[in-house]
């Protein structure tokens, strides 16, 4: 993997493959640019997509510990915007899970990309979604404050709707040190976040086109709150995805990404 800078001096490794018009993938909590590859290489046909370990993750720069939310927020959307200065001019860019939510915050900021798509950002709104948010938040906390990192997965996965009996396989298995090693990273994403509630007065700022994507099969939450985040950006449309859940297939996002964008790019470099 190349490696660039952040505006901190971070380095970040990257990882460019494919022909085309940039395309960034930001993956969500507990991923790196790994997680992203097999994604990575069926929009590879027709984009230079480019994939990176975010902070404190696989080659990824390390992060500030002691540093607050909005620090942590700033800092992973300067690495974001060095990532798109570094994919090339008219860059598109796709979030998945907290990754989208990273991209739009990256845009409300100023990031310079008019083409961007987000998966299912796990904002939590209304009464009950901000009080589970909150929940969890102190939850985790504690959990990552007493060094247990194997109950700070566990909570991730749970509240994203993992059962139980799955989690427990995943425990047995070969990737659960994989997950473990990355469990601190869980306090970024969360920041990321916030209380939980879509940030509509940030996100009217977005000028970008967006599209908003869940899974058919994702939970009732999951589905209403792509609908109230894709009605506070001024230039999003909704999609869902039949039969899919949080975890989406490459093979089923891959070519709406790549209609999405391919389209769009052509309208943009037309006009």
């Amino acid at each position: 993997m190349d490696r660039i800078l952040s505006a901190d001096g971070t380095p970040i490794a990257y990882r460019r493959q494919g022909e085309g018009p940039p395309l960034v993938l930001v993956g969500g909590a507990l991923s790196t640019a790994a997680t992203d590859a097999p994604l990575a290489a069926l929009l590879a046909p027709r984009f230079t997509v480019v994939t990176y370990d975010r902070r404190d993750r696989g080659a990824g720069g390390e992060a500030g510990h002691g540093d607050a939310a909005a620090d942590r927020v700033r800092r992973e959307i300067e690495d974001l915007n060095a990532v798109v200065a570094t994919a090339g001019p008219g860059a598109c860019v796709f979030g998945m899970s907290s990754g989208g939510a990273l991209a739009l915050e990256a845009a409300a900021a100023g990031l310079p990309v008019d083409l961007l798509a987000v998966y299912e950002p796990p904002y939590t709104p209304g009464a009950s979604g901000l009080l589970f948010k909150a929940r969890c938040t102190a939850r985790l906390h504690r959990l990552l404050a007493d060094g247990d990192r194997a109950g700070a997965v566990e909570l991730f996965l749970t509240a994203t709707g993992v059962d139980a009996a799955t989690v427990a396989r995943m425990r047995r298995a070969p990737l659960w040190p994989g997950l473990e090693a990355l469990a601190h990273t869980l306090a970024y994403d969360d920041a990321l976040l916030g209380n939980g509630a879509v940030p509509a007065g940030r996100f009217a700022s977005v000028t970008a086109r967006t599209l908003v994507v869940c899974g058919g099969f994702s939970s009732a939450r999951a589905r209403a709150s792509t609908r109230t985040l894709a009605e506070a950006l001024p230039r999003a449309r909704h999609r869902t995805l039949t039969g899919q859940m949080r975890e989406v297939a490459p093979q089923v996002i891959a070519p709406v990404l790549a209609d999405f964008f391919a389209r769009d790019v052509y309208v943009r470099q037309a006009s």
